[in-house]
């Protein structure tokens, strides 16, 4: 059976449906058991193809529509006509169009889904640490107001993303992120005699709140801390394994 987190505040609108989906269901074998829906981890292409076309049944049935993401700040609107192909390189889809849905695939960094239900437009962005000190959800938000967006009436979810608890970092991390954002102070903290750790949906969310959104969600889920629920990258590489790679989508209604 497919597994599938979703949002309240987004489910309570009759404009979207959405889904954080795990790794539960699905026919990917091995390391990559469930639900894995990407081509670059070294899964067989059949599988991916067979769990994609799951998820997009589980929706509705739309075509889907990913990227190749790259821990950029580029967010690409996907207007009428055609769609996009997988290897255009960004980090976040917004639209109107109600005859797709849009989703990012994570393995510990943050998936966010957005909405502004009044004027019908949706966004999906893939937020690692380089995405979201450079600036992904603002850019996000911002291709969202170009379409007609209002950022007051922007809701958005958080999912499952690795912990604080679970994110170690380093130093040399830390001192890397307040190079390029000072404003990412806030977000560390050091246990005694330990080494700092990074609170990246903590992070988000203080960016949402002062974007001025409507409405943040937080689903408060880590991957690290549930790998038999979620692929994780770094508990894979703990465990000197592979795993595969989840997804958020969202569509209109």
């Amino acid at each position: 059976m497919i597994d599938f987190v979703s949002v309240q505040s987004l489910t309570d609108s009759d404009v979207v449906r959405h889904g954080f989906f795990g790794r539960h269901g699905g026919v990917s074998t091995g390391d990559f058991a469930g639900l894995n829906v990407s081509h670059s981890v070294g899964d067989n292409p059949d599988a991916v193809e067979e769990n994609r076309a799951l998820i997009t049944k589980t929706l509705g049935g739309a075509p889907l529509v990913t990227l190749k993401q790259v821990h950029s700040n580029r967010a690409i609107t996907v207007e009428a006509g055609s769609i996009p192909d997988r290897s255009v390189e960004a980090d976040a889809i917004v639209t109107r169009r109600a005859d797709v849905l849009i989703g990012v695939l994570t393995a510990d960094c943050s998936p966010l889904l957005f909405v502004d239900r009044h004027a019908g437009i949706i966004g999906a962005a893939h937020a690692g640490w380089r995405g979201a000190v450079d600036g992904i959800l603002e850019n996000t938000v911002a291709a969202m107001e170009a379409l007609g967006a209002q950022r007051r009436r922007i809701q958005l979810a958080i999912g499952p993303t690795i912990s604080q608890q679970n994110y170690e970092v380093g130093e040399q991390f830390k001192a890397d992120a307040l190079n390029q954002n000072a404003n990412t102070k806030a977000a560390f903290t050091t246990p005694p005699g330990g080494k700092p750790h990074f609170d990246l949906p903590g992070y988000l969310a203080i960016q949402a709140r002062a974007l001025g959104l409507a409405e943040i969600t937080d689903t408060a889920l880590c991957t690290y801390a549930d790998p038999a629920r979620f692929f994780s990258h770094r508990y894979a590489t703990h465990q000197q394994t592979r795993t595969g790679r989840q997804i958020a989508v969202i569509g209109l209604a």
